[in-house]
């Protein structure tokens, strides 16, 4: 029996919209390409052949159009996985419930979710400039906590890794997610890759310290000193394990590239940050 979801756990908008997004089912594509800043929304856009929805509401930005025949959406997350919780739940839902009846489609339809983003590298032969692929998502948010996921063979192995690397750590209750393979095969294959962490934070859960003081000491360095067969941290950043661990979750495919603007073991900063985005963004979509 269908079961109908209730206005508390499903908020619809007056217009019929889904209610941070304000978008409506049939304002997005399949593909969905996210980015973290809203002014990047454009950035990607203005490659398309042709933008049909311009939309927005707080730091959601949403545009959809073509690239030649392709329906692509870009739509902005904002910063953390707290938000990751609101875009990734509120995309399911545009295209997997029916909002006339309030329940659950028989037929479910999964997305192709490729993140966008900016990211710092932990591994001195990552330099500014590079563009990685997240072969895995590893959180150290709470996130998935609150989900019930299970956890492929590979996922199990490299986490119960990871736990033992980060035993000394009190507070810290990692999880772990695969990139989609077919995204990461044909997007991601001429791409340096590797595990990205996802951080709570940017100053201390990322290693950073100005003026509050760090309660684990030198994070970075043992981030970088972790593998596990061939596997090993490469960067980090606040969005990607979100993102792979809720599109598993609900059945849709993750991809996250990442535009490498800091060495963090280098001490560096990109003296050119748009250029790096844009020859992500370009890279992407040449794939697409």
């Amino acid at each position: 029996m269908a079961h109908e979801l209730s206005a508390a756990d499903l908020i619809i908008n007056p217009d019929g919209s889904i209610y941070h997004l304000n978008l409506l089912p049939e304002d997005i594509a399949e593909t969905i390409i996210t980015v973290g800043d809203p002014d990047r929304v454009t950035e990607v856009s203005k490659h398309f052949d042709k933008v049909e929805l311009k939309k927005g509401k707080r730091e959601f930005m949403t545009h959809t159009g073509y690239l030649g025949k392709r329906r692509i959406t870009v739509l902005s997350t904002g910063i953390g996985t707290d938000n990751i919780d609101i875009v990734l739940n509120e995309l399911d839902a545009l295209v997997n419930i029916d909002f006339q009846t309030r329940e659950i489609k028989e037929q479910l339809t999964s997305l192709n979710i490729i993140r966008i983003g900016t990211s710092g590298a932990i591994q001195p032969d990552l330099p500014t400039g590079t563009i990685l692929a997240s072969t895995f998502g590893l959180g150290l948010d709470s996130l998935m906590h609150y989900y019930i996921h299970e956890l492929s063979g590979d996922e199990h192995s490299l986490l119960d890794n990871i736990k033992a690397h980060f035993s000394h750590f009190k507070g810290i209750h990692p999880y772990v997610t695969a990139a989609d393979n077919t995204l990461l095969k044909s997007i991601g294959n001429e791409m340096a890759q590797g595990i990205t962490v996802t951080a709570p934070g940017f100053y201390a859960p990322q290693g950073r310290q100005v003026r509050a003081k760090n309660a684990i000491p030198n994070l970075v360095n043992h981030l970088n000193i972790f593998r596990h067969l061939d596997h090993r941290i490469t960067n980090l950043e606040m969005e990607t394990a979100g993102i792979y661990a809720l599109a598993k979750v609900l059945g849709h495919k993750a991809l996250s590239v990442n535009a490498i603007l800091a060495s963090r073991v280098n001490f560096e900063f990109s003296k050119e940050p748009d250029k790096v985005v844009d020859k992500a963004i370009k890279m992407v979509l040449d794939k697409l």
